[in-house]
């Protein structure tokens, strides 16, 4: 595990909270696994899957019923990272506010790391 010791790797806000419990009760999983993989045009993007079974490596994050799986991978890249669920007028969904993020593209789907962390990977 990469991080502060006693500390969780992610946060969730009370409306990240209240949407992961809600899809865990209605798809009856046992939360949600984030990651992060290649791709996008500014290199890496967020990924999340909901999960049936936590794998022994992933990081667990549970928060008032709430459970988030950190990738392997993914988990020195998450570090820090706020998960919010945001509802506006046009859309709604998860928002990652990271700060390990240098840079993104226009549309927000696609991010880039510090350079230094990848050559942790």
């Amino acid at each position: 595990m990469f991080g502060i010791p006693g500390k969780p790797p992610v946060s969730l806000t009370p409306a990240a909270v209240a949407h992961i419990v809600k899809l865990m009760a209605k798809d009856g999983t046992e939360g949600l696994r984030v990651g992060v993989k290649k791709g996008g045009c500014a290199g890496m993007e967020y990924t999340m899957e909901y999960v049936k079974e936590i794998n022994a490596m992933d990081e667990v994050v549970e928060i008032d019923g709430a459970r988030v799986m950190i990738a392997p991978m993914a988990q020195m890249f998450l570090f820090g990272t706020e998960i919010d669920y945001e509802v506006s007028l046009l859309e709604a969904g998860f928002k990652f506010r990271n700060p390990n993020v240098v840079d993104a593209c226009g549309c927000g789907e696609s991010i880039k790391f510090d350079e230094t962390l990848a050559g942790k990977a």
